[in-house]
């Protein structure tokens, strides 16, 4: 045995026991770390599932098969940003055995239909501290491996063993004695229950649905349970709502107890068809061993050679980790819940769920265009059945919900770079329809896109990062148009792709919002805010991954672009602004632990310098995987964080899906062997390996010397060989113009619409405006009031509320003309804020309360002024004496952004400044939970017109959240949002 080293930081285990990774009972074959023969070997001992359990990883160590609609794991937290896989390796108790978990999602769900067997007839999990069926463990009596988990409960000296086929699971326990055996079934874990159903068909059989809500709202799961021993049915204790059952078993020989079950998402009928079908009469070391077989078939995949044993472990776990999503989501007679929630069916395809698309697009689907072919028409059906049941394309779905989680539409970018692959069986011509689709809907900003060519930070959140990606997958549908044929489609979203040119500003280099046409104030390329997706303005300003050429082009040339890369990651490795647990894994400003930066690694290949792409790979593959709990930088993703560590590790990354081309890195095995659908096989050699060796020195592909740095789809599928010769020092392979990577836009070229550059859209006396454009050679116009347009030339001044209307010309082409209102503020009145506001919830600055722009439903569109955990305190200055009737004042209560109403209000006036008299107040009574964004506002007078000349307004913030609410196990603390105060 080898024994458990501990990591002198965290405690956790940093190479585990090989009892470990090996099964307990019937032990796995002794792997072999050769692949001198092409035959299946035993892989399954290589893969550790508690990689990822720890940290941020979120990932589950229990028993599925590969891309299962049954998890059958244990459960150790209830809630949470960390148990959103339902377990945790920090955690000290189980809670019991639930059959549907996420693998690394960033959200809570599932945890369906928990068991768990215990010493009495507990009707309490125990998490208040008082007697319940939760029960202690320890790491050192548990064990897993695909298929299989294995675990000695402390508190109650059971022992648990579960083991899973797709649709299907079985539980074994085995007691300490004959003596009270009970087996606890709770509907209520984890997620609300909406309707349930228990039902005692026989002292051997229980089956029941459960219809509940958490982040798919609407979800569906039925379930039939078969014992291996008789029920007491008179002695069974139920809770009040009957949605917990304290079964009692009745085993004089204190035999094993064995529990089947079968889930289905259609009906209970279809739970029972899957048990009958896929488990029937088969032991739980029948069933065990199956899936252990078609968990080694899916890893023989893939095989690699190296004398690493940890390495092979991380690796294969990765593998392993990238086969858990999509699930099937399709009982065995072909019958699904599609995403009308209707029954459907269909034996042409498997149907499945769980689709990640904004982490899963980059690198996942890409990888599985290699190694499940198959399946990826599979997926690709699915996708355009739930067009066709939904009405769109999903963007996150789950269990035939629409989630409404993540930005873009990334089902578009799977189905074009599979289609470029060849792989295309399924309609072409729905494919298109579907894709357009989706890229033409009025939601999530794409009206302002659409017209504006940029999403305006006013209209809609996160920005820059939806304009960014919609034009990514835009270029997607230009590809997939080109290949059809369909050139009027090909124009429109070849001209959408380029949008990425609307929010570059030159003077800065960097991506950044747009408001009211000008660049967001106050700017922090490290600051995290509202204007991105869960990152930052150095982890978007690369996001062009379909015109590499057209950035370097914007950023001022290849040396440039080279020094900006090498700063990136060489930066501070931390950020300002909102404190988000996704922005992991930093190497500088890169940020590996989050999808938005995995392909930054590999842009040196197209400036000439791969030899940075090949350390900075090698870096990011040795430090930030490993073999233990916390071994994954970030959220596991659904499979994202491991695919690209497969695909890495091996030489290759898919930094554009739709170019149908893979960027090269450096390999980190000596061999690795990738076994096709088509009957070949394409084999990555490392010849000269070492570990220190991570510089390629030369290349062959076939036996022919190969200068290349990036590698087409069709050299792989086509099978063969890749030899790379290593070396300790860099060296000129792959630096050569004829043998870099191209990702560009020669034609069709469109005009950026030009912005304001500096000036201010709320002004008190006058302003002068600048304009440019991020394309230097294009002529600008404008037009004030709705007067005609003159041609820009050095600046413009203006001194009333205005309305500014703009565009660019360039070789006969013309930008999207831009409006921008000008507001004036009474030169006379002021603001002075005793209270300090959030800088990136700023509003505008200072005056934002009296700017006379009104904040929306939304608190990230920039026009709120936020207040965390204080008192808000403003007065203003109206000038002079003035009679005041009314102070109105606007105040955002959005609940599941923690925003709520302030718990009381006062307004006072003053004529000095320094004694004020009371004018209205408004006390709020205790905050109760709502659904709603809302817009609290308040109108506060005076008995009678009263003269002032100061006016000052009192927001008692809430301070704690309340109980009830999700962040209050957190010690979370309320927001207060307001804008506007209004003085008639």
């Amino acid at each position: 045995m080898i024994p458990i080293l501990m990591n002198n930081n965290t405690g956790l285990p940093a190479i585990l026991s090989i009892l470990l990774l090996f099964s307990c009972g019937r032990q796995e074959n002794e792997p072999s770390t050769e692949i001198s023969n092409r035959d299946a070997q035993s892989l399954t001992a290589y893969v550790n599932p508690f990689i990822g359990t720890g940290g941020h990883g979120h990932t589950y160590p229990g028993a599925s098969a590969p891309f299962g609609m049954l998890q059958l794991s244990p459960d150790t937290r209830l809630s949470g940003w960390d148990g959103c896989s339902g377990y945790h390796y920090s955690d000290e108790y189980i809670y019991g055995f639930s059959h549907t978990h996420l693998s690394g999602t960033g959200v809570s769900d599932y945890g369906d239909l928990l068991l768990m067997p215990t010493n009495a007839p507990h009707l309490n999990n125990g998490a208040d501290g008082q007697a319940g069926y939760r029960a202690h463990f320890s790491h050192g009596q548990e064990q897993a491996s695909p298929g299989f988990y294995k675990v000695t409960l402390d508190s109650t000296d059971i022992v648990v063993e579960l083991t899973a086929k797709q649709r299907s699971g079985m539980h074994r326990y085995q007691f300490p004695s004959a003596d009270d055996q009970w087996i606890i079934i709770d509907l209520t874990h984890r997620d609300e229950v909406i309707d349930f159903s228990l039902d005692i068909e026989s002292d051997r059989v229980i089956n029941g649905h459960r219809h509940s809500k958490a982040w798919a709202q609407k979800q569906h799961i039925f379930f039939h349970l078969e014992f291996s021993h008789p029920i007491d049915i008179p002695n069974i204790r139920y809770s009040e709502d009957g949605k917990l059952a304290a079964l009692p078993i009745i085993n004089a020989g204190n035999e094993p107890v064995r529990i089947k079950t079968g889930i289905s998402a259609v009906d209970h009928a279809g739970a029972k068809q899957n048990l009958a079908s896929e488990i029937g009469k088969k032991t739980f070391d029948q069933i065990r061993m199956e899936t252990r077989n078609d968990w080694n078939t899916q890893l023989n995949k893939i095989q690699i050679r190296t004398p690493n044993l940890e390495q092979q472990i991380t690796f294969y776990t990765a593998l392993y980790h990238t086969m858990l999503a999509p699930n099937i989501y399709q009982d065995v007679d072909g019958r699904y819940r599609g995403m009308d929630l209707e029954i459907h069916q269909t034996n042409d395809f498997d149907y499945y769920t769980v689709f990640s698309l904004w982490d899963t697009y980059r690198a996942l689907h890409p990888l599985f265009t290699i190694i499940e072919e198959e399946r990826t028409n599979d997926f690709i059906n699915t996708l355009l059945a739930k067009y066709n049941e939904g009405g769109i394309l999903p963007i996150w779905d789950l269990a035939s919900n629409y989630t409404e989680c993540m930005i873009g539409y990334h089902a578009v970018p799977v189905i074009v770079d599979a289609y470029l692959k060849g792989i295309r069986d399924y309609d072409g011509q729905k494919a298109m329809e579907a894709i357009c689709h989706s890229a033409r809907q009025d939601h999530r900003g794409l009206p302002g896109y659409r017209e504006k060519g940029f999403v305006p930070i006013e209209l809609e959140p996160e920005s820059i990062s939806k304009t960014l990606e919609y034009a990514y997958d835009d270029w997607t549908i230009a590809q997939m148009a080109e290949a059809l044929e369909q050139i009027e489609i090909y124009a429109e979203f070849i001209g959408r792709a380029q949008n990425y040119k609307n929010v570059f500003d030159p003077a800065t280099n960097f991506m950044r919002g747009r408001l009211n046409n000008a660049w967001f104030e106050p700017f922090d390329p490290f600051e995290v805010n509202y204007n991105y997706t869960e990152a930052n303005a150095w982890q978007y300003s690369f996001y062009v991954p379909h015109d590499i050429s057209g950035l370097i082009e914007l950023m001022g040339g290849i040396d440039i672009f080279r020094a900006k890369l090498d700063t990136l990651f060489s930066a501070q490795a931390d950020a300002s602004g909102i404190n988000l647990k996704d922005i992991t894994g930093l190497v500088g400003q890169y940020a590996h632990g989050n999808e938005p930066s995995h392909h930054m690694a590999y842009l040196y290949n197209f400036v000439n310098q791969p030899y940075k792409t090949q350390e900075r790979v090698h870096e990011i593959l040795t430090r930030l995987y490993r073999n233990a709990p916390d071994g994954i930088s970030g959220n596991e993703d659904c499979g994202q964080m491991s695919a690209w560590y497969i695909l890495s590790s091996m030489g290759f990354y898919p930094v554009t899906p739709g170019s149908n081309q893979y960027l090269i890195g450096t390999p980190l095995f000596p061999e690795a062997s990738i076994a096709l659908e088509n009957g070949k096989r394409f084999r990555i050699v490392a010849e000269n390996f070492d570990p220190e060796h991570l510089y390629i020195q030369s290349a062959t592909l076939n036996g022919q010397a190969y200068p290349y740095s990036y590698l087409d789809h069709g050299d792989i599928m086509a099978g063969g060989e890749l030899v790379f010769q290593m070396g300790a020092t860099p060296s000129d392979w792959g630096t050569q113009n004829e043998h870099i990577p191209v990702s560009s836009i020669d034609g069709d070229r469109i005009v950026p619409a030009p912005f304001i550059s500096s000036g201010d859209v709320v002004f008190r006396d006058a302003t002068s405006i600048r304009l440019d454009c991020a394309d230097p050679a294009a002529d600008i116009y404008y037009s004030l009031n709705g007067h005609s347009f003159n041609k820009y030339e050095n600046g413009i001044s203006i001194s009333e509320p205005a309305s500014l209307q703009i565009y660019a010309v360039l070789n006969g082409a013309t930008s999207a003309t831009i409006q921008s209102d000008f507001h004036k503020i009474d030169p006379n009145i002021s603001i002075q804020l005793k209270a300090e506001y959030a800088q990136q919830y700023s509003g505008g600055g200072n005056d934002a309360l009296i700017d006379g722009i009104i904040g929306t439903a939304n608190y990230r569109t920039g026009t709120w002024q936020g207040y965390h955990d204080r008192t808000v305190e403003a007065t203003v200055d109206l000038g002079s004496r003035k009679m005041v009737s009314e102070v109105a004042v606007n105040f955002l209560v959005d609940q599941g952004a923690w925003i709520f109403s302030p718990t009381s209000v006062a307004v006072m006036g003053s004529l000095d400044g320094h004694t004020f008299h009371p004018i209205s107040s408004r006390q709020f009574s205790a905050a109760e939970p709502a659904e709603q964004v809302f817009i609290e506002q308040l109108q506060l007078k005076p008995a009678s017109p009263t003269e002032f000349r100061y006016i000052k307004l009192l927001a008692e913030g809430l301070g704690a959240v309340p109980s009830w609410h999700a962040g209050y196990e957190y010690d979370g603390r309320a927001w207060v949002f307001v804008d506007e105060i209004m003085v008639r």
